[in-house]
């Protein structure tokens, strides 16, 4: 059948085209940006819609032949103030546009929303639950609470948690329940339902079989691990000192931090329901998701992360389009090696740039600067990367996006996340000069005005040492 999949560049978007792609469906993927999408994905039932729903829909169309459209979008971690505005926004465009069409079914996976008082986070699933039952074409809504999967957002910023902490001292919505539910079941119930006609206009809590404290997560994932950890709760920790404690401690931006704090006072516990029943899934209990999660960090098989979506930063999509670095008003700091062996060596280390493997000269002078960027409301350094072998256009890179990854043309084109008194870019290249092979490495600088001019300075020393170490050790065989 052909199925419309928004949202699929995002975390879940991402764990279910293969799926999909595997029970023999073409797909519809809806992305704001094909650039980034279609190097990964090239299939022949996968076929790219370039849309943004945030715009007005005039002279836009969706296919007309779709079966059932699934609608992944959530901007959260996109901002503090106007998130459930642009949420209502994407969800009445989509549905004009849907309107058109053939499709028999929309599914929605939304929050579970079953306490009297409401984060803003789950006020504004509400509404769009809201916005697309108004539609005529039936819908089926799946509520979920934490996912528990490698690279989401609620995973990783537990992983940082226990891993980086012995003791921790936190707030009292540790005591909060919740029903936590591994990717796998959420994955199991979004195909399980598609084209199901006893769950239309229907809502579903889907969770776990267990219904945990934050603290009682953290234990855990300490367990599963092998970590002796201690948790003291304390009263007085406002929603404010959580949240910074949350985005200094964690990988989080400071926008998912405050939404996830409020979020997080709140129960989200399931209202029954046979659903799992019906579909024959086995609810996998929460350690075993989080062994499960392991396995694939351990084993390079993480195919998407929540840190990789441009919501999870202040970069425009557009900047993907911008292949060509800009010359006018710009420092720049190049340098050139001759490549006497190991070409691939050299390929594959700079394939292999950031995240554990670091810089290949000072780490710690790049720790610093992560530091220093987290201190003034940045990204920092702690996003690492989704996979070490592995880098796709559009990936999160440390406190860099990636916006060209081709390893054939032997480019690779970094655009800095990091707050800065201008733009900047880190590219690497494999070129023949003089029937030589050379590696070619710059570094770009579009300041602006003063301030960005004297930051340029200031660093030219530590940009010396940084930058020359960092092209030798990349010549290097690792």
């Amino acid at each position: 059948m052909n199925i419309l999949l928004t949202g699929a560049n995002g975390y879940i978007g991402q764990r279910l085209i293969p799926v999909l792609l595997e029970q023999g469906h073409t797909l519809y993927c809806c992305v704001r940006n094909k650039i980034r999408f279609e190097a990964e994905h090239l299939h022949e039932q996968v076929k790219i819609v370039e849309i943004d729903f945030l715009q007005p829909t005039a002279g836009a169309a969706l296919p007309m032949n779709i079966d059932a459209a699934y609608y992944l979008i959530h901007s959260m971690s996109g901002g503090t103030k106007n998130f459930d505005e642009a949420e209502a926004t994407c969800a009445e465009n989509f549905i004009q546009l849907l309107a058109p069409t053939n499709t028999q079914q929309i599914i929605y996976l939304s929050g579970i929303s079953n306490a009297n008082k409401l984060s803003k986070h789950l006020s504004s699933r509400l509404q769009v639950e809201e916005i697309l039952a108004k539609s005529n074409i039936p819908i089926s809504i799946l509520r979920a609470g934490i996912i528990v999967g490698s690279g989401s957002a609620s995973f990783e910023i537990i992983r940082d948690l226990v891993e980086k902490l012995p003791v921790m001292i936190t707030p009292k919505w540790l005591n909060t329940k919740c029903q936590p539910i591994a990717i796998r079941n959420v994955v199991q119930f979004l195909t399980g339902v598609l084209l199901k006609e006893n769950t239309y206009r229907k809502i579903f809590d889907i969770g776990g079989p267990e219904v945990l404290t934050y603290k009682q997560m953290l234990l855990q994932f300490a367990k599963v691990r092998g970590l002796k950890r201690s948790i003291i709760i304390i009263p007085v920790m406002t929603p404010r000192l959580s949240s910074y404690w949350l985005y200094f401690v964690t990988a989080t931006s400071y926008a998912l931090a405050i939404n996830l704090v409020n979020s997080m006072k709140v129960d989200v516990v399931c209202r029954p329901n046979d659903l799992a029943t019906q579909l024959h899934i086995e609810l996998l209990p929460y350690q075993s998701a989080v062994q499960l999660a392991f396995e694939k960090i351990e084993q390079n098989l993480v195919c998407s992360s929540w840190k990789d979506a441009f919501v999870s930063s202040n970069t425009p999509q557009q900047m993907m389009q911008y292949i060509n670095v800009p010359s006018f008003g710009c420092f720049k700091d190049l340098k050139l090696r001759p490549i006497t062996e190991y070409e691939d060596e050299v390929l594959k280390n700079v394939w292999s740039i950031g995240g554990e493997k670091g810089w290949y000269y000072g780490n710690s002078l790049w720790r610093i600067r992560g530091t220093l960027d987290k201190m003034v409301g940045g990204v920092g350094l702690s996003r690492g990367r989704t996979n070490n072998n592995i880098i796709n256009s559009g990936d999160a890179l440390d406190f860099w996006r990636v916006l060209i990854a081709d390893k054939e043309d032997k480019r690779l084109l970094l655009y800095a996340e990091m707050k800065l008194p201008g733009e900047a870019w880190l590219e690497f290249k494999i070129l023949e000069i003089k029937n030589q092979l050379h590696l070619q490495q710059t570094a770009t600088f579009r300041p602006k005005g003063l301030w960005g001019r004297l930051y340029w300075f200031s660093l030219l020393p530590f940009h010396y040492f940084i930058f020359n170490g960092m092209i030798d050790n990349l010549l290097r065989k690792q």
